[in-house]
């Protein structure tokens, strides 16, 4: 029947509603967003060789909700339809990458270990959050409640047209990802090895940050805050197939997928009928996750 539903033949068109109205579109967009956010954490772990780095560990996220919260309040895009699909997208995507640059630049110019680009990720979120919670100050009622509810994490108001905005962001920069594959695997040996390879490890580092940052900022734009999925994912992919990008970076994106779909399922079972917002079903469960890793990392620092 649900099948039937998907087509539009049904015996009851109220179902035929609810499926193609509601349920189906939630169910793409989680799918969507999941597989961006976990291919694109993937690739950020492989090319700042740090498992613990993601668009949500490093500010990525936050950058790009500052980016949106600007759009919505300062240009007053939030009710424009036509305008706020582009201008919001485009603005989360200027504030991500303010982000991306600062952690280069400090990978860069002081050498930083993986353990201080998280600090330095970990600094950076809160700077963005400062921001962003000082433009909700000068916002009027409705844009105050679009912005709060926005940043919650929503998977239910996706038009037909995000989603497939977002899905062609995903779909062709995952296709990119997939294609430089052995890259990234050249870049486990280190920087030295990949660049006796003929790899500009220079050149691919900017390059993939600048899609990851636009894969993740495209979503944030439509879907809101979502954290930790770009973390979790990789390690769950990574205790099964290892390191190889071959098997790492399709295993992240249905992972990503995945784990998405069965946070939006626990967020509307956990007290139904009430739906609980997304991005704190994510940062609820993949928070003791983080830390964990965190911890695991600084013992094995301790023991060698």
């Amino acid at each position: 029947e649900i099948i039937r539903g998907i087509l539009g033949k049904a015996s009851d068109d109220k179902i035929n509603i609810i499926v193609r109205n509601n349920r189906l579109p939630r169910t793409l967009t989680a799918v969507i967003a999941g597989a961006g956010l976990g291919v694109s954490g993937c690739i950020m772990q492989a090319i700042l060789r740090n498992p613990l780095a993601s668009s949500s560990t490093l500010g990525v996220s936050q950058g790009a909700s500052f980016g949106a919260a600007f759009a919505i309040i300062v240009l007053n895009m939030g009710s424009s339809k036509s305008l706020g699909g582009v201008a919001i997208p485009l603005c989360a995507f200027a504030g991500s990458m303010a982000v991306a640059f600062i952690i280069l630049g400090l990978t860069k110019i002081s050498q930083i270990t993986p353990e201080g680009i998280v600090l330095a990720g970990v600094a950076i979120s809160a700077m963005f959050t400062g921001a962003t919670t000082l433009i909700q100050y000068f916002a009027n009622e409705i844009q105050l409640a679009t912005l709060v509810f926005w940043t919650f994490g929503d998977l239910g108001s996706s038009s037909w047209t995000n989603i497939s905005r977002m899905g062609l962001v995903v779909i062709l920069i995952s296709i990119y990802f997939v294609l430089h594959r052995w890259d990234y695997n050249a870049l486990l040996s280190g920087s030295e090895t990949a660049t006796s390879l003929g790899i500009n490890v220079q050149r691919l580092t900017m390059i993939n940050m600048i899609l990851c940052c636009f894969t993740a900022s495209t979503i944030v734009s439509y879907v809101g805050l979502i954290s930790f999925i770009g973390l979790v994912a990789p390690h769950i992919v990574r205790l099964v197939v290892g390191n190889n990008h071959v098997y790492l970076i399709p295993g992240s994106i249905l992972a990503g997928a995945v784990l998405l779909l069965l946070g939006d399922l626990f967020s509307r079972i956990i007290i139904s009928p009430v739906i609980l917002p997304i991005g704190a079903i994510t940062s609820f469960l993949g928070g003791p996750l983080f830390l964990y890793l965190l911890f695991k990392g600084g013992k094995k620092n301790a023991d060698s």
